[in-house]
């Protein structure tokens, strides 16, 4: 298929008009969400899409309402020129690539800023002692919030409290303005995959979400857009993730059900690697709770500290 360039819309009310005008010409519109900093991952992504619709939007935004002040929202990596050349050269192309600049704008001068939004000299609590998100950190006047509150509690709701209902509201304010019929989510998110499932169901969206398989570099380390902060030293370390995660899966498919020997197992090789776990958990593929004996379908997620960067990565385990 020849190149075709994207269309680029910043605005939302113009996101929307777009939308409605192709599903009034009876088109279908998948719609991949992403934070930029493409790589084959997000192209994986993309060409899940392009089998369920007529019509693909990317959106490219880093939403502040999934990080704390203390996070790393003003070093998350960005190149929208390079991925936009990126999508323009993908076969089957990409229709509309939605980049808008601020989508907690509501008139009021107080936006949010990436490079100012990383202090970790500011306090992380609000007066209250809540952990607060950087949009309310900078007072912008956003106080409604999507929250799936049981799955998001554990795992990576531990460590990082404000991260899903960030994540549940920004893809509820996607969804109303894109207004698709498809979204496809990667799964190497596996947490976030199954909240956004729920709250589609939950809240009656006449979505489909559909969980496209995790995507690794030659090495087995599952891409992701922080790979690149981590040095090679830190990088051939973190092959102790997935690499362990494959033999845990092999042990319990030859037999051991047992989750904590299969879990300490991991959580040793990552730490002989120089890692620091975060979390190590086997769950059930549905409802994410904790499971002693692997005797149905479960997902090992893991996430692990090399260096300043925190990495996540998970296996199935279909028994």
């Amino acid at each position: 298929m020849a190149e075709r360039e994207p269309e680029i819309i910043t605005d939302k009310d113009q996101m929307r008009k777009w939308s409605r005008s192709m599903r009034a010409q009876g088109k279908t519109i998948g719609l991949v969400p992403t934070m930029g900093y493409l790589h084959q991952g997000h192209i994986s992504l993309i060409k899940e899409a392009q089998k369920h619709t007529h019509l693909i939007v990317v959106s490219i935004y880093v939403n502040p309402g999934q990080f704390s002040p203390s996070e790393d929202l003003s070093t998350y990596p960005s190149d929208f020129h390079g991925d936009f050349e990126k999508l323009k050269t993908l076969s089957g192309g990409v229709d509309v690539v939605f980049h808008p600049h601020n989508l907690y704008d509501y008139g009021n001068s107080d936006t949010i800023s990436r490079s100012s939004s990383n202090d970790n000299d500011r306090e992380e609590r609000s007066e209250k002692g809540a952990v607060v998100s950087c949009i309310e950190d900078r007072k912008v006047g956003h106080e409604t919030w999507v929250r799936i509150e049981r799955l998001e509690k554990g795992m990576c709701g531990k460590s990082r409290p404000v991260f899903f209902r960030g994540v549940a509201t920004i893809v509820t304010k996607l969804f109303n303005i894109v207004e698709p019929d498809v979204a496809v989510f990667g799964k190497k998110d596996y947490q976030q995959w199954r909240i956004i499932r729920r709250m589609v169901r939950d809240l009656d969206f006449s979505i489909n979400v559909i969980g496209s398989e995790i995507v690794r570099d030659a090495d087995g380390l599952a891409m992701s857009s922080r790979n690149v902060h981590l040095s090679p030293e830190e990088r051939e370390k973190a092959l102790s993730i997935s690499r362990s995660l494959l033999r845990a899966k092999l042990d319990a498919q030859n037999g051991q059900i047992y989750s904590k020997e299969i879990r300490n197992l991991v959580i040793q090789a990552i730490h002989e690697a120089g890692g620091r776990v975060d979390y190590a958990e086997i769950v059930d593929q549905e409802s994410l709770e904790a499971v002693e004996e692997i005797e149905s379908p479960v997902v090992f997620c893991v996430a692990a500290w090399f260096g300043k960067v925190r990495l996540i990565d998970n296996m199935e385990i279909n028994v």
